[in-house]
């Protein structure tokens, strides 16, 4: 076995990659990052009826957003069928497995008598030594594996420790149907091999299959890769992950406004930990992750904690960073066309001018679009009725009265327009705060927003102005 670890993340096509199959990847490439490794995709593909060019496009994708790209071009499974196929006769010349002409009645058969005395449905061995010259004719075989007919697999895995699978459970299981197409145990192990797999990181839902992959390997005499099955991820109930808990794709993230270094933070907690860490940068999670730490027991998925986490993210990104992230995803956000309501120049100067006093308050790219809807908002502004009540209940007077200041300034930035509201507060006798709220909400039709003087130093003058008047008395 070669010295470099080689991890793999092998999804099926069949739709969406799901936040669970995320995790995985996640895991496996960080393996890969820790140890100077690489990773490879595979795309099991052979379920041709399931399988779709559109689902290997975003899963593809998918990893890239994520910043989880593969270290060599993805390998198709089905393209790989001639050579399953001809490890499978490998296997059957060396006496290691052998064909089976046993017929569906036959089989129907079997499964009803094991029914019948209560024991699980097994292979009965009843092609395992006899000459395939005493086959039916007409039959086309299956390839079997013959497989130990008593003492134990043990497969030594890093996360669920040592897994003992009497080989009796086994059987002989089939590598190859009759029309020549391998069955997925088959397949996994020739492609892991040929690959060069040195760890499979993969879900607890596997587990079952290492014991009969082991066979495999064995039979071969290949070497047995490092196994590590991880714990699914459960909804925050503790039930089975569904798309009611989040059970979505990747994309669903990126259009519910998540930064993929947020959701790479939550996804690494979700039954790996360093410590008490909760904020974990990507560098720091490459020199901290190993596979040793990770939990046996299902993790929960919680929105509310990625909401924090993902805040926590958007905090921490230099402003030109968020801007450039929102122009990115807005096509794909729900608000997105907020940031299409200006040209684009205008929508970067102003989104890079207010970012500092948007980005506290946002959990989410949707909530930072929405929070800056007010710099691109089309006059007359809606008002919504928390702002309504404002005005209405005598914050228009109030407008009005701050008109001829402001419209008098020399020069327009936040400490001069902050300088004439506390003179028109003090000339008045109102505490600050009752002179600034009808400014916010006349010109953000809201009643929060960043600062208020940060707000009219954004809009630049003329929109102030103008905004302004349409809402005084």
């Amino acid at each position: 076995m070669t010295d470099r670890v080689v991890t793999r993340f092998a999804p099926s096509p069949t739709g969406y990659l799901h936040i669970g199959g995320a995790r995985t990847a996640l895991f496996n490439w960080l393996y890969a990052r820790k140890t100077g490794g690489k990773m490879l995709l595979r795309i099991e593909d052979t379920d041709r009826e399931r399988s779709t060019e559109p689902a290997v496009k975003a899963i593809i994708e998918g990893l890239h957003w994520l910043g989880l790209d593969a270290d060599e071009p993805p390998v198709s499974q089905f393209e790989r069928a001639p050579r399953h196929r001809e490890v499978a006769e490998e296997l059957v010349a060396a006496g290691k497995a052998y064909y089976c002409y046993a017929s569906p009645a036959e089989l129907d058969e079997m499964r009803e008598k094991a029914k019948a005395e209560k024991r699980p449905p097994r292979y009965d061995g009843r092609w395992r030594d006899r000459d395939p010259s005493e086959a039916p004719a007409g039959v086309k075989p299956v390839i079997r594996i013959k497989a130990p007919l008593d003492g134990e697999t043990v497969v030594q895995d890093r996360v669920q420790g040592e897994v003992r699978f009497p080989n009796k459970d086994l059987d002989d299981f089939i590598l190859l149907r009759s029309d020549g197409t391998p069955t997925y145990m088959h397949a996994v192990v020739v492609d892991d091999h040929d690959m060069g797999v040195t760890h499979i990181i993969r879900g607890d839902d596997h587990l079952t299959n290492a014991g009969r992959q082991t066979l495999i390997y064995r039979a071969m005499g290949w070497d047995v890769p490092v196994f590590a099955h991880i714990p699914l991820i459960h909804g925050a109930d503790g039930a089975k992950l569904s798309k009611r808990h989040g059970a979505l794709g990747v994309e669903a993230y990126r259009e519910m406004g998540y930064l993929p270094v947020g959701l790479k933070n939550y996804l690494v907690r979700l039954g790996w930990s360093h410590g008490d860490e909760e904020i974990i940068s990507p560098e720091d999670m490459i020199a901290w992750f190993d596979i040793d730490d990770v939990n046996r027991g299902a993790a929960r998925f919680d929105f509310a904690k990625l909401d924090a986490v993902n805040g926590h993210w958007i905090r921490m990104s230099g402003d030109g960073e968020l801007v450039d992230q929102l122009m990115d995803v807005r096509d794909h956000l729900p608000n997105g066309a907020i940031l299409r309501s200006a040209p684009d120049d205008v929508v970067r100067d102003r989104l890079l001018r207010a970012m500092p006093g948007l980005k506290e308050r946002a959990k989410t790219l949707v909530e930072l679009t929405e929070s800056a809807a007010y710099l691109f908002a089309a006059r007359p502004l809606p008002i919504d009725p928390k702002a309504e009540e404002i005005l209405g209940g005598g914050g228009r007077e109030v407008v009005s009265g701050l008109l001829p200041g402001l419209e008098s300034l020399p020069e327009w930035n936040a400490a001069t327009i902050e300088a004439a509201v506390r003179d028109y507060a003090e000339r008045e006798g109102l505490k600050l705060g009752k002179a600034a709220q009808p400014l916010r909400a006349a010109l953000t039709g809201k009643t929060t927003s960043p600062g208020v003087f940060d707000v009219l130093d954004v809009l630049g003058r003329d929109e102030t102005l103008a905004r302004l008047r349409d809402q005084a008395a």
